[in-house]
């Protein structure tokens, strides 16, 4: 597939001071901090999108957000890309070098500096990873809401830039709702504090231009975020249907009933087969298509709306409906989906699309992506946050062959196109990176990219932060 991806080309006077380049930053950073020798590089050249290789001119690993600003304000100085990166799980090219860039490594920035119980706030640097915040947190009864099937390895640096959800984002929201303040270094190297401690920040809304921005705006060093009150209780349930279809209209018709459950996630066969390998989970391998569906409050609570809930799948023909009896039970059933990309992995190569669809139109589009994928002769899984019509088909492909990685992409495509059709987008929460970038025209419009773009330059006018990504690079203001 990388045949198919542009970058701007590498700008040649960074790349013949290569040599004064690693001397000067190796000097504001301390040992250690500075990666450059080709074998060290490798891990950076590429992240969990890997359609794409390319090693960075080099790798800066910061500390403190004073290092931080060191390094930008003498990359800008001298015209040098920077590529900020986290624990590179980025599924849409995020965080992808170019061979004249710096990749801006916050990984060793992973303290969490402040737990707030009280006010039920956590102050973390940007390496942290998301699921320690809930580790640090748990024993006192709290959670960090967002929860990425990545979560075990992706950091709040990296959530923030992509607006991470996770399984419960249809009860608790995605980063940008459980995001309270943010210390950000702009590309001049100057520091900046936006929000705090406390909801509703005086002045224009920045923090929620941030969360989402891809690293093109600033680089976020530390964050301030909320944490809620565990809830009594918690109980996945598995709902097996005969199909796809009506196992998309009984999620419709639930949330068009007003219930909101903590998640509703959705399997396909190909799916349920997949998982139930790797992780012995107690799927129901005779159904066509699973929902888990948790519910969390007292006990009374959970029994109405479960209640509720199966009514609803009768309706639509519901072949099994399985309640979790034990903490081990329920922890199996999460385990196998959030296995998923990994436990696919195993099979096969795969690309995760990432589209976001009207709930109404959750069956359309599951049925348009299996015709997409049967026509040009590849298998697809589908595994995804239903709840919230967050869709993530997995299309299986021997990235060994060109021409079926050429069908993989094209297929990837064609289904994000059908998500913006339907009244979606073209991302939930992987972020646009370079894999949907040339897909933006087809959701705005010349005018819209503008507006975008004209944000963009205001906070970085060389373009230096995270180059390539999000915008078609014939429509940047200096292209």
């Amino acid at each position: 597939m990388s045949q198919t991806i542009a970058f701007l080309p590498p700008r040649a006077d960074v790349l013949s001071q290569r040599a004064r380049i690693i001397a000067d930053l190796a000097d504001l950073l301390p040992e250690g901090g500075l990666v450059h020798e080709a074998r060290e590089l490798v891990p950076f050249e590429t992240d969990a999108y890997v359609a794409y290789r390319q090693l960075p001119l080099a790798v800066a690993l910061p500390r403190t957000t004073q290092e931080v600003s060191a390094v930008l304000e003498y990359c800008n100085r001298h015209g040098i890309p920077v590529v900020p990166r986290g624990a590179g799980t980025s599924l849409c090219g995020g965080a992808i070098p170019q061979p004249d860039a710096v990749v801006l490594g916050l990984s060793r920035m992973s303290a969490i500096l402040d737990v707030d119980l009280e006010n039920r706030v956590a102050r973390v640097q940007a390496g942290v990873t998301n699921l320690s915040i809930s580790e640090t947190v748990g024993p006192e009864g709290f959670f960090y809401a967002p929860d990425p099937s990545s979560q075990l390895a992706c950091t709040i640096g990296g959530n923030i830039g992509m607006n991470s959800g996770g399984a419960h984002c249809l009860k608790y929201g995605v980063t940008t709702n459980n995001l309270l303040g943010v210390t950000m270094v702009l590309m001049d190297g100057t520091v900046i504090t936006l929000g705090g401690s406390h909801l509703d920040a005086a002045g224009y809304d920045l923090l929620g231009l941030v969360c989402g921005s891809e690293g093109q705006l600033g680089v976020v060093t530390e964050a301030t975020v909320r944490i809620l009150a565990k809830a009594e209780g918690a109980r996945p349930v598995l709902f097996g249907f005969a199909t796809s279809r009506e196992a998309g209209a009984c999620v419709a018709d639930v949330i068009g009933a007003g219930i909101i459950p903590v998640a509703i996630e959705f399997m396909d066969k190909q799916a349920i087969e997949i998982c139930e390998a790797f992780a012995k989970a107690g799927y129901p391998l005779y159904v066509g298509a699973l929902l888990i569906i948790e519910v969390e409050g007292s006990d009374a609570e959970m029994e109405a709306m479960l209640a509720a809930i199966v009514a609803i799948a009768r309706r639509h023909g519901v072949m099994t409906v399985r309640e979790s009896q034990s903490a081990t039970e329920a922890a199996l059933i999460w385990k196998g989906r959030k296995s998923a990309f990994g436990a696919t992995g195993r099979i096969a190569d795969y690309i995760c699309m990432d589209g976001t669809v009207p709930l109404g139109k959750l069956s359309y589009v599951l049925q348009r992506t299996g015709e997409i994928c049967t026509g040009l002769g590849l298998r697809v899984a589908n595994v995804f946050h239903a709840g919230d019509g967050n869709m993530h088909p997995l299309i299986l492909f021997d990235a060994n062959d060109p021409a079926e990685a050429a069908k993989a992409e094209q297929a990837g495509n064609e289904i994000l196109k059908v998500c913006v059709d339907v009244g979606g987008c073209l991302t939930g929460e992987h972020g646009v990176g370079i894999e949907k970038r040339d897909l933006m025209r087809f959701q705005f419009s010349d005018t819209d990219l503008a507006q975008q773009m004209a944000v963009r330059y205001a906070f970085d006018a060389d373009w230096l932060l995270n180059p390539s990504k999000v915008f078609p690079l014939d429509g940047r203001p200096d292209a």
